[in-house]
C-alpha cells in the first residue's frame, strides 16, 4: 500500500512535499508524485492536502 495522488485534483501547492518526513513526494509537471520505494505510508501528506488529492 502506498499513497495515491489524484492528478486531476492536485493543485500543485507542495504542502505534501513539505509534510513528508522521508522526502517521498516531489513535484512533476506541477503535480505531486510519490516515490513508492521511499514512501512509508505514514499519511502525513494526506492530512495536509487542502483539496484531498492524496489518499492511502
Amino acid at each position: 500500500m502506498t499513497v495515491k495522488v489524484d492528478k486531476d485534483t492536485c493543485i500543485g501547492c507542495e504542502a505534501c512535499v513539505a509534510a513528508c518526513p522521508v522526502q517521498a513526494l516531489s513535484m512533476v509537471d506541477g503535480k505531486a508524485d510519490v516515490d513508492e520505494a521511499t514512501c512509508v505510508d505514514c499519511g502525513a501528506c494526506v492530512g495536509v492536502c487542502p483539496v484531498q488529492a492524496l489518499s492511502l
